[in-house]
């Protein structure tokens, strides 16, 4: 059984930083990469960064230079440091996480809310 739980989310006003964690538990041997998605109400989900096992990152254009993703290994945990938060990044974050387990699958978290308003 593998869970992923989110947490940092919030209101915070434009211009303003959040620091957003997600943390794998359960029968993990192996991450591949860990990410983070985001939800808006009335879009699709959409892609916002990844890091991979070999510590290599990637991020959306519209996150780009704002946004860092970092992963503590040990703890199986990944963060996402928001920074110069503007309100069309108000969305639902979900964590995404490629494991094994006892088979090799995706995972994600219930997801945390993010509101940027002032």
């Amino acid at each position: 059984q593998v869970e992923l739980v989110e947490s940092g989310g919030g209101l915070v006003q434009p211009g303003g930083s959040l620091r957003l964690s997600c943390a794998a538990s359960g029968s993990i041997f192996s991450i591949y990469a860990m990410g983070w998605y985001r939800q808006a109400p009335g879009k699709q989900r959409e892609w916002v960064a990844v890091i991979r096992s070999g510590g290599s990152t990637n991020y959306a254009d519209s996150v780009k230079g704002r946004f860092t993703i970092s992963r503590d290994n040990a703890k199986n945990t990944v963060y996402l440091q928001m920074n110069s938060l503007k309100p069309e990044d108000t969305a639902v974050y979900y964590c995404n996480a490629d494991l094994l387990a006892t088979t090799r699958d995706k995972y994600w978290g219930q997801g945390t809310q993010v509101t940027v308003s002032s």
